[in-house]
């Protein structure tokens, strides 16, 4: 088997988007792709698509291996690419020790926080699994996996604290319409791709309660400068610089797109759906929900304000009416 072998778990339509990026990439590669559902591989297998996710996406089974258990995809494996919900990340991983990570690159597609563990992705890793913080790099931003689908120009920010680390994941994923930048950031990346999901949340609760394009615009101006002030209280660095693809162009994309998951479930709330109704209507995760009461611990742990986070929190966990916690927040900005 020539080149790297890299691994995906994960079988979500952020997944499937990361296996066509991988298809089309003109190295020489092999893919294990962890697929949870048997009847879901075998459908792959014998169809060469994802029956729920991104079906038009076209898999090249003569480079990539389906398989349902996911201690024999990351064994396999010189790099580990992570693309579950958060939430499931460690049901994912279950059986899998330190010992297989070892000596291996692992990658975090994810954008979200560990519930209950309350730590985003590159932290559990650390923890759970003794990875060298070298050996991970997650991928940022702003990048829809439907527009992936579509053969749409997109951007792929890959953070490593060792660089030729991130250059060799950014390699194995870039190709004509893949474009992708580099960074040591890999904390500000990964808070920003968090919060980016609660304020796209909250844009989204905006719209449904029927907010304009108006206020749309200064709530975005206001999270940009929130996410700011949170980045640099978690690590001291007050010279980051947001307003790049990673951090403002995710949440801009994030805040406004159609494909935008996290959006369409704030809509929906602000429509009156429960949380409840809203997750089994969209059959999808929405990052931003769960984050959202992580993310109030880490506001306390390092009291910063944050008051769009909040706002998000007392209407989806307090069950505050959206309208006047929104007409509350609204006083607030500028």
């Amino acid at each position: 088997m020539q080149g790297k072998k890299i691994g995906i778990i994960g079988s979500g339509s952020w997944a499937t988007a990361m296996i066509k990026m991988l298809c089309e990439n003109d190295q020489d590669k092999h893919i294990f792709w962890w697929i949870r559902k048997e009847e879901d591989a075998e459908y792959i297998q014998k169809f060469k698509h994802n029956p729920t996710y991104l079906s038009g996406v076209a898999v090249d089974l003569s480079i990539t291996s389906i398989d349902t258990n996911a201690k024999n995809v990351v064994a396999n494996s010189d790099i580990v690419i992570l693309n579950t919900p958060a939430a499931y990340l460690k049901d994912a991983l279950s059986g899998i020790t330190k010992e297989d990570f070892k000596d291996k690159i692992v990658v975090s597609a994810i954008k979200g926080i560990i519930p209950k563990d309350n730590l985003i992705i590159g932290e559990f890793l650390e923890q759970r699994y003794d990875i060298d913080i070298r050996q991970i790099c997650v991928v940022g931003g702003p990048c829809h996996a439907e527009e992936v689908a579509l053969g749409k120009l997109s951007y792929l920010t890959f953070g490593c604290k060792n660089l030729d680390n991130a250059a060799l994941v950014a390699s194995l994923l870039s190709s004509r319409v893949i474009k992708t930048i580099l960074s040591e950031d890999i904390i500000g990346i990964e808070f920003g791709a968090v919060l980016k999901n609660i304020y796209a949340l909250a844009g989204g609760i905006c719209h449904g309660l029927g907010y304009g394009d108006n206020f749309q615009a200064v709530l975005v101006s206001n999270a940009i400068r929130e996410m700011r002030r949170f980045v640099a209280k978690v690590d001291g660095d007050t010279s980051r610089d947001v307003n790049t693809s990673a951090y403002l162009g995710d949440l801009l994309v994030t805040a406004y797109s159609q494909f935008s998951r996290n959006r369409t479930f704030g809509n929906m709330i602000g429509k009156g759906y429960s949380v409840q109704s809203a997750q089994l209507e969209m059959n999808m995760v929405a990052e931003g929900y769960y984050a959202s009461a992580c993310i109030q611990e880490y506001a306390e742990k390092y009291a910063v304000e944050l008051p769009i986070c909040d706002a998000v929190y007392q209407i989806l966990y307090a069950h505050q009416p959206a309208s006047k916690i929104i007409q509350a927040l609204s006083e607030k900005l500028t």
